[in-house]
């Protein structure tokens, strides 16, 4: 039949022919699409007690429509990496139930009865004690096992040239890093960065900082990353009255270096910091690098030791994880100054009464990241930064 667009009052068609419901009778779809590039659809019972999710990938932007087309085969990527994560990491996603790689459609996990983290902090909720654990976790174990270290190096070749995605990474090369450094049409800011958006443009120092970050992004085959993982892209929850940390939408995955998927959360909690502060609302949020960092490194070092090549010794190992730590710090910066200055915007900033004071702290903190990443050497050093003077 070829790729269709699917709308609402396809979905009970669709899911009985793939073998998802049978009772079509027993069906009640609803459209609850949010994001930028895709529709998702929940589909439940009429009891309540049995509901599935399916998401499509869009050949265009869904706020721009057919003029800023998109290939939808993203949805590849995401299918590919939810299979990877399922093998090492099952509880820190939602469980597929299909892929239709023709439609480019994912039946998944309903996960509605958990929130998205951004939502809850920017309503004034805390982090909790497991959710940058866990994916700090998440990182590692995905990470791990998808690198030259807990993958055969034939098997290591396959995954690279299946996850290449020249789209994609193009978009992120450009809007997250390069764009926000030099004029271009994409960026806008609140009138009251303009002077910050200018010296940042002018800033030689820092552009050249930038530019091997966009190096290492464009070259460094590391491992399978998630490519997008902010607190947009996490749910957290109680399910049997135990914490629940869900990952989701992994479509700009693609093989590359492991910090930046570290940098994109830990730009995103610091960013969270600094609405918190302005609220006068603080909690745990200075926390959350230290938290989700510590749990990468012990994840790491854990898994290191099953190892398939251990011409790696130990000592490489901590040389290797000083070297995620430094790009890490510096990804961050990147994104937390795309965030305030490029093309796309944080709530946890915008929707603040008076977004100006909140967002320079936080492009000056993004600046010391990037330009100071080599010294800034644990997370102690990086609270130093943060910490108002």
């Amino acid at each position: 039949m070829g790729y269709r667009i699917l709308e609402t009052d396809d979905i009970p068609g669709y899911l009985h022919e793939r073998g998802h419901w049978a009772d079509l009778d027993d069906i009640r779809v609803r459209e609850v699409s949010d994001g930028n590039m895709n529709r998702v659809f929940l589909a439940s019972s009429a009891d309540g007690t049995r509901s599935l999710a399916l998401k499509q990938a869009l050949p265009w932007v869904r706020v721009a429509g057919p003029s800023w087309p998109m290939n939808p085969d993203r949805a590849d990527a995401e299918a590919r990496a939810y299979e990877q994560v399922a093998k090492v990491a099952p509880d820190k996603i939602p469980a597929i139930h299909g892929y239709d790689p023709e439609n480019y459609a994912l039946v998944m996990e309903d996960m509605s009865d958990l929130e998205v983290l951004r939502t809850l902090l920017n309503d004034g909720a805390s982090y909790g004690p497991h959710t940058s654990a866990g994916i700090g976790e998440f990182v590692a174990q995905l990470s791990f096992a998808t690198s030259d270290f807990g993958m055969p190096s034939a098997d290591r070749k396959a995954l690279i040239a299946a996850s290449v995605s020249p789209e994609l990474c193009k978009i992120t090369e450009d809007v997250v890093l390069s764009e926000p450094y030099i004029e271009h049409e994409h960026n806008h800011w609140h009138e009251g960065l303009d002077d910050l958006a200018a010296e940042f443009r002018a800033d030689a120092r820092l552009r050249t900082e930038v530019a091997d970050l966009r190096h290492t992004f464009m070259t460094s085959a590391q491992a399978l990353l998630h490519g997008d993982l902010h607190t947009g892209s996490v749910m957290v929850g109680e399910r049997e009255d135990a914490p629940v940390v869900r990952v989701f939408d992994p479509e700009f995955s693609f093989v590359g270096p492991i910090g930046y998927d570290l940098g994109l959360y830990w730009a995103n909690a610091l960013v969270s910091e600094e609405r918190a502060r302005a609220l006068g609302a603080l909690s745990d949020h200075g926390d959350q690098l230290a938290l989700s960092w510590e749990a990468f490194e012990t994840e790491f070092r854990r898994l290191w030791t099953t190892r398939v090549d251990t011409f790696f010794d130990d000592a490489y190992l901590d040389r290797f994880l000083r070297r995620v730590w430094t790009e890490s710090l510096g990804f961050a910066g990147t994104e937390i100054v795309r965030r305030i200055i490029g093309f796309a915007h944080l709530t946890d900033l915008t929707t603040l009464e008076d977004p100006v004071p909140a967002s320079r702290r936080a492009l000056l903190i993004g600046r010391e990241l990037i330009v100071r990443r080599d010294e800034l050497n644990a997370p102690n050093a990086v609270r130093a930064v943060v910490q108002p003077t």
